[in-house]
């Protein structure tokens, strides 16, 4: 009898007390659980592939270890351990993910997914945490909004999406010169959807839940937006719950603006080998979506600023590259976005885009997409892009992130 395979769960090497094990998490956040688990027991979870029954299972490990055998009973606790918590797909998990979805269909707002799991949940200690990142080692120092040096909004902003535990100081880098600008009334974000759904921009009018308070969304400009779409903008809404990239530009807009300000929240998602090959049938959905973007800013009577919510390079064993981390590589990662980040410099989104996908986009630059939206959607309207801040967080499983920010100037 066959197995039921296992999910898309990532895996990653841990040690305790001396002694290998694996953590198992969902990276979909449909269930909560992470699993430690031996290595005979992700032996037999790598094995669920849906075609492997038990005595398939039991050849192979036989012939991996040269003789040894593994029991049955073993082999169906690990499977009923992997089933109650939701890592298999079967009916147990497609039960889990329909209560999932239909709640979040009901909901008029987006929760704030990641509050008390990646910041502080409570608003005092979130208060005193996100000031703490324009004042840590590398940050700006104190904020300054109280201060504005113009009367004009900053057009937009390009700061990473990474966690604030790594990256927060080059947030407040990019939030900083916001911030000494005039307040924007609507802010679209433009966010990374690392699921990568079979649609180039995903939309929603759900408003956003910070432990800070409400961020409602410009349902007005996601009107027109929407008109823009070839595709349905809300197949794939469902992204929006637990994707990180929109959610922790949303708390940082309710600290330092309240819940005044508005949001357009928008999901960039695959543009697919064809646009990248120029075809024009896949080329022209896209641009005409950010030139409805381009001509809502320039058109609307509100104060409207961009951010795009991107980190850049993805290196390492954690990323499937089968090399360390050291000197040579840091230094190469480094060059190669700067070479990137100069096209920002000048506005130039098909240089940027061109320049990271010369070779392939190896270093798999997550932002790619959504660097290149914004950089479109600001064409005509800033003139000149400003790298303020550039850094790297080494990933716990090995390897590195790489992020900016960047300053887009009228």
């Amino acid at each position: 009898m066959k197995l039921p395979p296992m999910r898309a769960i990532d895996i990653v090497p841990i040690e305790r007390e001396g002694e290998a094990f694996f953590c198992l998490y969902d990276p979909g956040n449909y269930v909560d659980e992470q699993l430690v688990l031996s290595p005979l027991a992700v032996f037999v979870a790598t094995m669920l592939d849906g075609e492997n029954g038990v005595e398939d299972i039991q050849r192979a490990f036989h012939a991996q270890t040269g003789g040894a055998t593994l029991a049955s009973e073993q082999i169906l606790d690990v499977v009923g351990h992997l089933d109650r918590n939701g890592f298999l797909q079967n009916e147990h998990f497609d039960n889990i993910l329909l209560r999932i979805r239909e709640e979040f269909e009901r909901a008029d707002t987006r929760p704030a997914f990641l509050a008390g799991r990646s910041y502080p949940a409570d608003p005092k200690e979130l208060r005193e945490y996100l000031d703490g990142q324009f004042v840590r080692e590398g940050g700006p120092g104190e904020r300054q909004d109280s201060t504005p040096v113009s009367d004009e909004i900053l057009p937009g902003i390009i700061v990473p999406h990474i966690d604030f535990g790594r990256g927060g100081h080059s947030y407040a880098h990019g939030y900083s010169r916001l911030c000494r600008h005039a307040t924007p009334d609507t802010v679209i974000v433009f966010g990374v959807a690392h699921a990568s759904e079979p649609v180039p921009f995903i939309l929603t009018r759900k408003h956003f839940e910070t432990p800070l308070g409400l961020i409602r969304t410009d349902e007005e400009i996601i009107d027109r937006l929407e008109k823009a779409c070839t595709w349905d903008p809300y197949a794939f809404e469902f992204v929006h719950r637990a994707e990180h990239s929109i959610e922790f530009q949303a708390v940082m807009l309710a600290h330092l603006y309240g819940s005044d300000i508005k949001i357009v929240p928008i999901l960039c998602s695959t543009f697919g080998e064809d646009f990248h090959a120029g075809d024009p049938t896949a080329t022209q959905p896209i641009m005409n979506f950010l030139q409805a973007c381009n001509e809502c800013i320039r058109s609307s009577q509100k104060k409207i600023a961009v951010i795009a919510s991107a980190d850049l390079a993805h290196v390492g064993r954690r990323f499937g590259d089968s090399f360390d981390i050291d000197d040579e590589v840091l230094e190469a990662v480094a060059q190669r976005d700067a070479e990137d980040l100069a096209h920002v410099e000048a506005l130039d989104a098909d240089s940027f885009y061109a320049s990271v996908m010369k070779d392939g986009n190896q270093r798999k630059v997550c932002g790619l997409n959504c660097i290149f939206s914004v950089l479109r959607a600001l064409d005509g309207i800033a003139v000149v892009g400003e790298p303020i801040n550039y850094d790297y967080a080494h990933d716990p499983a090995g390897g590195i992130v790489s992020f900016a920010s960047v300053a887009l100037r009228a």
